[in-house]
């Protein structure tokens, strides 16, 4: 699959800037996926190597596209939620991968 920042689907997604968070915050973004295989697909996600490594017991990312088929050349978006829990502490700047998989 492919992860685009429109619907057209012309420029990929490399990398998602959240902003600045507080503790207790939520942001959401949009991306769009596209079959680009030549089967219908069901989307599935994971995050991993996150920087530093317990940032992840503090942030979570979530998205509302989990277990969605799409049929080859099927463009669809996808909210990226990112959270923050309220009792984070010592985590200033934060880095991880979220891997999309769409799966025939």
């Amino acid at each position: 699959v492919g992860v685009y920042s429109e619907l057209a689907c012309i420029n990929p997604v490399t990398s998602i800037n959240w902003t600045t968070l507080e503790p207790g915050q939520t942001v959401n973004k949009t991306v769009y996926i596209k079959n680009t295989s030549n089967v219908p697909v069901t989307l599935s996600m994971i995050t991993q190597n996150w920087n530093p490594s317990n940032a992840s017991n503090y942030i979570t990312c979530t998205w509302n596209s989990e277990g969605k088929s799409l049929n080859v050349n099927q463009v669809t978006p996808a909210v990226l939620t990112l959270s923050v829990r309220n009792n984070i502490t010592g985590i200033t700047d934060f880095r991880f991968n979220i891997v999309i998989v769409g799966s025939g």
